[in-house]
């Protein structure tokens, strides 16, 4: 049996809806934690703008960047590769990516992610729960995304610039 939802009140469902929040790629934030990091994140989500624990953004690192290393106490941390090349290591174990690949990071793991391509790398990095990583994203230095960034992370489908 099919069910088709509708917006009539005879429709079994609730017929009401939750904005769902929306951002383009010129409205995230973007930081670096500490002044010589190099790597930088964009805030997508937070728990500031999606109202439940998570972070959401994307993390940028430039040519021969990486993060230091880092664990959290009970959030779990995922990677999704857009663009680029590196390696992943948590708990001394290290495996290569490129765009496509996923990583998740289990609560405690002492975990680093480097570029070591020719180019910048592109993750997306969802953290949940959020465990402060959003508020100390936003306690560093704000940066601008560049040409190059946008280009990765803009729409292409779109007839506009």
């Amino acid at each position: 049996m099919n069910t088709v939802v509708t917006d009539s009140p005879t429709c079994a469902l609730p017929t009401s809806c939750v904005v769902p929040v929306y951002k383009s790629p010129k409205d995230y934030q973007a930081f670096r934690i500490s002044p010589g990091d190099s790597n930088r994140l964009a805030l997508v989500f937070d728990p500031t703008v999606a109202n439940m624990s998570l972070t959401y953004c994307v993390e940028i690192f430039d040519v021969g960047g990486k993060t230091p290393p880092n664990r959290h106490q009970v959030a779990v941390e995922m990677f999704f590769v857009l663009k680029g090349q590196g390696r992943a290591i948590c708990d001394g174990k290290t495996v290569a990516i490129q765009a496509g690949d996923s990583i998740l990071v289990p609560p405690s793991g002492v975990h680093v992610v480097e570029n070591t391509g020719p180019s910048r790398l592109y993750t997306l990095c969802i953290m949940v729960p959020n465990e402060d990583f959003a508020e100390l994203i936003r306690s560093g230095t704000p940066v601008e995304l560049d040409d190059e960034d946008l280009a990765v992370l803009g729409r292409h489908d779109s007839p506009y610039p």
